[in-house]
């Protein structure tokens, strides 16, 4: 049996800050109703919630990663602050178990506590960082079963339109799927797409995502400069219409300069996508380096030009009938439920 509780996703500085009183005081009569286990996300004041929760603290505590605040790009809205990072870090030392979604996210974080380590000025308590591995691991945040495709197909026609097309009679069919924020890398979107077209590579484009007050306006540009390439633009409420554009796209492109695991990305290969992602992030240990495009953070020029390469590289082998679709099962729920069973079981 579970008792869930949460906070809306707003207000980031107060939200990470102030979820402990919150939680400490308006459900005091729930937190203390007695559990097995307590299971926090990483943005939880995990520390200061035991402290204002005694009863808190003698209950096995596991906290799951799936970002950290040492390796987050930082927006021109959000306040240069090292508190969230410290409140990552208290969390940590405060669990008992800790567990990343992805090594990268793992190790960025081991680094970046070993960084701010060495910054402060004075009694800092040797081994930090190795307590932390002690109590360690990666396990990435599973996918649903309905992710998967079986190879039969699920839709006689698709947003895309009819599947039964070849693919050397069509467009190549371009999935992006992605929050509509400064860290999905909207300008590096925007001269891949502008590449495309000027070598002439004929693509119809999804852009799966959603927009929020402060998105960045490189993404209305692309709407007006690639409406006829457009066949969806923001986000898409209904869950089998989302199913059938990662069915019926080709490539599934990434331009990120953060993600932690990137799981947008991989229900599309999941579903069937060919991924095209940058040498970076988490991403190189989650796809081979075939399906991995250069990665020059600071020359997004560069950049964008190893990406349609990489693009018109893969498109081609697969008009010539080649199967580069990469099997991501392992990362389905059926392939991990056990480990997260042992997880649990560890601190019962």
């Amino acid at each position: 049996r579970w008792t869930i509780l949460s906070l809306p996703a707003r207000y980031f500085s107060w939200r990470v800050r102030g979820n402990s009183l919150t939680w400490a005081f308006n459900e005091r009569e729930t937190l203390e109703a007695g559990y097995d286990l307590l299971i926090v996300t990483s943005m939880v004041d995990l520390s200061a919630l035991r402290g204002l929760v005694p009863k808190l603290s003698c209950i096995p505590t596991l906290v799951y990663f799936h970002e950290n605040q040492f390796a987050y790009p930082k927006s021109r809205h959000q306040d240069s602050s090292v508190e969230p990072q410290i409140l990552n870090l208290y969390t940590a030392l405060c669990a008992d178990s800790v567990i990343f979604n992805s090594r990268y996210n793992r190790d960025s974080f081991l680094w970046g506590v070993d960084e701010l380590m060495a910054k402060l000025p004075d009694h800092v308590p040797p081994g930090v960082v190795d307590r932390l591995k002690v109590k360690s691991c990666v396990l990435p945040v599973p996918l649903e079963n309905r992710c998967f495709n079986d190879g039969q197909p699920q839709f006689e026609v698709t947003p895309w339109g009819d599947r039964a097309i070849n693919k050397t009679n069509r467009p190549l069919r371009l999935l992006w799927a992605a929050r509509f924020e400064y860290d999905k890398g909207g300008e590096r979107l925007l001269l891949i797409l502008n590449a495309l077209k000027h070598q002439g590579i004929a693509f119809e484009l999804a852009l799966l995502g959603q927009g929020f007050r402060h998105s960045p306006v490189v993404f209305e540009q692309i709407a007006q400069q690639f409406s006829d390439e457009l066949v969806q633009f923001g986000y898409e409420p209904c869950l089998q219409r989302f199913q059938a554009y990662l069915a019926g796209a080709d490539m599934v492109l990434s331009t990120a300069i953060h993600e932690f695991q990137g799981l947008a990305v991989l229900e599309a290969v999941a579903a069937g996508c060919v991924p095209v992602v940058p040498a970076r992030l988490a991403y190189t240990d989650l796809y081979p380096k075939d399906y991995q495009y250069h990665s020059e953070e600071k020359n997004l020029a560069a950049e964008a030009s190893a990406a349609v390469s990489k693009i018109i590289e893969l498109w081609s082998a697969m008009q010539q009938g080649q199967d580069l679709t990469v099997d991501v099962s392992n990362y389905g729920w059926d392939a991990q439920k056990p480990y997260y069973q042992a997880a649990i079981d560890s601190l019962s």
